[in-house]
């Protein structure tokens, strides 16, 4: 593929820059961004169908990030001194995070610049050149911020490429030194298989089925209104999003009530709360989710079938339905939210963790500690705290899931790492008290050795444990 071999050579050239050279051509970019950002927003709101004020938004956020990224990448990756242990004591030691190369990114298109941004900015930021496939479903998003970098930079260290999924098959299989992708967790899979023929590392996002939680002592208001944007916002299309609501039973009635009130006063349209589906066959994906919903004995609050009007799917809620419905067990993408009571917390976690998904959850509690608590043992990769998506606006947080919603992680220090190349470096800096890495070692000195290894870490075995050890004579 062309476009990788012209980022080889531009890698080469980029990755001898410093990082205030690399930081000074990145805030460039930020800067072309931001101040077109009206004409970027126009182009995200035609190709995806969201407002123009939520296209907007995502551009602030990606931006924050990529300021972040280029700001903070020396202070990341810079060469840094470790201890060298008493065993390596003539040993100096160092490590420092190498630029992987080409970067090949796969975007998405439901934000179609903050989320492919995760990955772009911090690899840019790593020393690294990028060819970017955005969805073919938003090519010329894609083209605009290739458009931008061209502005402020004659080297090809931004390429995009346009098309459907047989150019990111091209994409993968031209030799790049990592794929970044986002999207379907099936289409992940075959992307890693792709992969894998060339031991090629990759970073999925894959989605997520993310669940919200509310506790007795929630503030019901904050939660509702909460969860009506992280369910019916970008028309559902988010996948760190609230697709599930668990509620104790308590406070059940009120904040269904409350979160019903909500999404019976909106109504989509093009500059509406949020606009009309990006993509025609996930109409189809909610409609068949609605209706399991329902012939499994959940019952429609909100909406329900009717609510499917092409392009336009109005807010649907969906209470008491069963855990094993496809509502509750497949990534809807829509906006529909199902709301169902628990006993008790740790029955919500329990449910909350039964998805294949691991990418985001929510807690609604006015205890906070406890809220940490339940946070902790979520089978997530990000979790907000009477939020949602309260970690994408925080550049230095790690982003990324477990299970089906991939693994690797972009964003902050991590994501600076997942594009970077550790290499270990170490120096004789004096003669070495005992010498015993040589062929012609002195046994007294590796008897030395021995005696100073059992003192360090040894003592305090106790006589019985070092004789009947399984296997031992004395056992």
């Amino acid at each position: 593929m062309e476009a990788v071999s012209r980022a080889r050579e531009a890698a080469s050239w980029w990755a001898g820059l410093s990082f205030r050279e690399r930081r000074d051509h990145l805030l460039n970019w930020k800067r072309v961004i931001a101040a077109r950002s009206d004409e970027l927003g126009d182009v995200i709101h035609e190709e995806t169908g969201k407002p123009v004020g939520d296209a907007l938004l995502e551009i602030m956020l990606a931006v924050e990030h990529l300021d972040w990224a280029a700001r903070n990448a020396p202070r990341v990756l810079k060469r840094r001194r470790v201890r060298s242990g008493l065993l390596a004591a003539d040993q100096g030691a160092a490590v420092e995070y190498r630029p992987l190369g080409v970067i090949g990114v796969i975007g998405p298109w439901n934000y179609p610049v903050y989320t492919p941004l995760g990955s772009i900015s911090y690899a840019l930021a790593a020393g690294n050149a990028v060819v970017f496939k955005p969805s073919e479903h938003t090519p010329r998003t894609g083209e605009w911020l290739a458009a931008a970098w061209a502005a402020i930079s004659a080297k090809p260290v931004l390429q995009v490429i346009t098309g459907d999924g047989a150019v990111g098959a091209q994409l993968v299989a031209a030799g790049v030194d990592k794929i970044a992708f986002t999207g379907s967790a099936a289409t992940g899979r075959r992307v890693m298989a792709a992969c894998a023929e060339t031991l090629t590392p990759v970073v999925i996002e894959g989605g997520g089925k993310d669940a919200m939680i509310v506790a007795a002592d929630a503030d019901l208001d904050a939660a509702a209104k909460a969860a009506a944007f992280g369910g019916f916002g970008n028309a559902g299309q988010t996948c760190a999003g609230v697709e599930r609501v668990y509620v104790e039973r308590a406070v059940y009635p009120e904040f269904l009530a409350k979160l019903a009130a909500i999404a019976e006063s909106v109504e989509p349209s093009e500059d509406g709360p949020y606009g009309r589906m990006t993509v025609a066959t996930q109409v189809d994906i909610v409609r068949n989710h609605v209706d399991d919903a329902l012939a499994k004995g959940g019952r429609a609050v909100v909406g329900g079938p009717e609510s499917i009007k092409p392009p336009y799917v109005f807010p649907v809620v969906l209470a008491e339905v069963p855990e094993d419905s496809t509502a509750v067990t497949e990534e809807t993408f829509g906006p529909t939210v199902v709301v169902n009571p628990v006993s008790s917390l740790d029955e919500a976690v329990s449910l909350a963790n039964a998805s294949r998904y691991g990418l985001a959850a929510s807690i609604f509690s006015s205890d906070r500690g406890n809220s940490l608590k339940i946070a902790r043992r979520l089978r997530t990769g990000a979790a907000s705290i009477n939020s949602v998506l309260g970690f994408a606006g925080v550049p230095a947080l790690p982003f990324g899931g477990v299970g089906d919603s991939g693994f690797g992680r972009v964003h902050g220090a991590d994501g600076l790492r997942e594009f970077s190349r550790p290499q270990s470096v170490t120096w004789r800096r004096l003669k070495a008290p005992m010498d015993v890495m040589s062929l012609t070692r002195d046994p007294a000195v590796l008897d030395r050795a021995i005696r100073i290894f059992r003192l360090r870490h040894a003592r305090g075995a106790a006589n019985s444990a070092s004789s009947k050890w399984p296997g031992h004579p004395g056992a």
